[in-house]
């Protein structure tokens, strides 16, 4: 019984170690928490082309959208350790979630391997042209004129759009509403539409329909101005010094995924993200590439998870 448990382990080992040094094998899933068209889905898919092109398999882009981006973290977090299901998580998914949701059904910190960093940016602060605003200030005004009744829109609840409302509100003592959606690019489709006043996008889903002026841009979220919108000020220098609401976004795996497993993943993304050509691409959409180590990963989300834990507590902010 003995030598046939022997046996068994090392079949097992075995065929482990083969299908790591054989990977990948067939298709990747790359998990996305948001809708077609929003900032997160726009990375997604200029990377997974390219990851494809360099692992010689598919990557698919799975969007399953809701709560904030956590539903897709969960499943990440549920999926089978063996680097086929990948996730590109943003920062409320990894580290507001935990300090808004309660019974949150992963932790970040224990259920998910670091890979790397993927994009950081700014969020804007952005209205429809008919909101009579074209600044921070006359923005705080009609909010106060009119407590309760101008909304903006995000991508979903613990987002940093989410976060950068709230912190306004909290910052300026305005009533403003939280619309959340299950992306940003359902949000944007209704501010061009007019249905919402206001929203805090993501610089890759407002960068476009600024610089066409379907919509207006007042101020970006980040302590310092964009490089994409160097004539755009920050909510900080526009009357409300410290305020800080920066995105990003990294790719994470299931907790247990091998080692050798994450170590090609990490080497072929970051690759991708120092590529000129997908530098280019994400600069056209307001995003600064932002490839890290898996361990300098794991340090910046539990920097990141103190940060908006005090942020959280502070502003009273709580998942609706």
């Amino acid at each position: 019984m003995t030598r046939l448990l022997v046996a068994v382990t090392a079949i097992v080992c075995t065929t482990g170690a083969f299908a790591q040094a054989n990977f990948p094998s067939r298709p990747i899933t790359m998990i996305v928490g948001f809708a077609p068209g929003g900032g997160t889905d726009i990375t997604a898919r200029i990377i997974a082309k390219k990851l494809a092109d360099a692992l010689g398999v598919q990557v698919v882009v799975d969007n399953r959208a809701g709560a904030g981006g956590s539903i897709a973290v969960e499943v990440t977090a549920k999926a089978t350790p063996d680097g086929y299901t990948i996730c590109l998580a943003n920062v409320g998914s990894l580290t507001v979630a935990p300090h808004t949701i309660a019974n949150l059904p992963y932790d970040p910190r224990r259920d998910l391997a670091p890979i790397t960093g993927a994009v950081s940016f700014a969020n804007v602060l952005v209205v429809h042209p008919s909101l009579a605003a074209n600044s921070v200030g006359d923005y705080v005004k009609l909010a106060r004129a009119k407590p309760g009744t101008i909304g903006y829109g995000t991508s979903g609840i613990d987002s940093t759009g989410h976060l950068a409302g709230e912190l306004l509100r909290s910052m300026a003592k305005v009533d403003i509403v939280h619309v959340p959606y299950k992306g940003g690019g359902p949000a944007m489709t209704d501010l061009l539409g007019g249905q919402i006043p206001s929203a805090f996008a993501s610089a890759p889903s407002a960068v476009p329909h600024i610089k066409s002026g379907k919509i207006r841009a007042l101020a970006v979220t980040s302590p310092q101005r964009s490089p994409f919108l160097l004539d755009v000020p920050t909510i900080a220098e526009s009357g409300y010094p410290g305020y800080d609401a920066t995105n990003w976004y990294a790719y994470v795996a299931p907790a247990k995924t091998p080692p050798p497993v994450i170590e090609r993943l990490n080497r072929e993304i970051v690759a991708i993200l120092r590529d000129p050509g997908v530098r280019e691409q994400l600069a056209q959409n307001g995003m600064e590439p932002m490839p890290t180590t898996p361990g300098e990963l794991a340090q910046h989300i539990e920097r990141e998870y103190a940060v908006w834990g005090r942020v959280v507590k502070e502003a009273g902010i709580h998942a609706e």
